[in-house]
């Protein structure tokens, strides 16, 4: 990181130093993780407050020093995604989206962490997607990204998925495994390979009756993303 850094960036946590700093992670786009000092941040008329809100993106300046810690020298609202802290699940679920994130990322993550995190805070302040769908999304879009993605197209003994077939989950080989009376068929893995391949969960608003399979959709990925990623 140069001296100086103009970068656009996602607030992940804010901890309250001293009498009236604040020190902030930043998820950014092309320079990762960042940590760095808001200095008089607290106080009532502070230059730098608006700029570094949660649930929201800015433009941020820091500039950095010998030490790890950078400093926030300016800062400016983007976008704030109001919407979300009117529905309390809402809220609940993204700020505890911010803690995923921010445990599953490294100081030099790849930007397509970036996208992934603005693009769950754009769906959540939409708030016509349940959010069921958004985590499924978010939680699929993370194993792409980590590099855990399941077999989707394949089963276990490297036969296509069949559209009338009825499969359960192998979790050794990431992959669907055929079996009379197994709990997922052809429209659970569908809405998993939409999951995958779309690039914003709102997308996913096309699917008719996608809310009588998501629940045990969900299951099956964020126990997959427990074990892959470490949520």
């Amino acid at each position: 990181m140069k001296n100086q850094l103009v970068t656009e960036g996602i607030i992940l946590s804010r901890i309250d130093f001293g009498e009236a700093d604040r020190i902030v992670t930043v998820l950014t786009p092309d320079n990762g993780k960042i940590k760095a000092i808001a200095k008089g941040v607290r106080r009532p008329k502070s230059k730098l407050a608006g700029g570094i809100e949660l649930l929201s993106t800015n433009n941020l300046t820091i500039f950095s020093s010998k030490g790890d810690l950078g400093t926030v020298i300016s800062s400016r609202l983007i976008s704030h995604y109001g919407n979300i802290v009117t529905d309390m699940q809402r809220t609940m679920f993204a700020y505890d989206l911010l803690k995923k994130v921010n445990r599953t990322t490294e100081d030099a993550s790849d930007e397509d962490y970036y996208w992934l995190l603005q693009r769950t805070l754009q769906a959540l302040d939409d708030g016509e997607l349940a959010i069921e769908l958004i985590e499924l999304w978010f939680c699929m879009q993370l194993l792409h990204i980590a590099g855990h993605a399941p077999n989707l197209q394949t089963d276990v003994d490297a036969n296509p998925l069949d559209r009338f077939g009825k499969y359960e989950f192998d979790f050794d080989q990431m992959a669907f495994k055929f079996r009379h009376n197994a709990p997922y068929d052809s429209r659970h893995i569908k809405l998993m390979r939409l999951s995958h391949s779309v690039d914003h969960p709102l997308v996913l608003k096309n699917i008719a009756d996608a809310s009588q399979y998501t629940g045990l959709v969900l299951r099956l990925v964020t126990s997959l993303a427990d074990t892959h990623v470490h949520l």
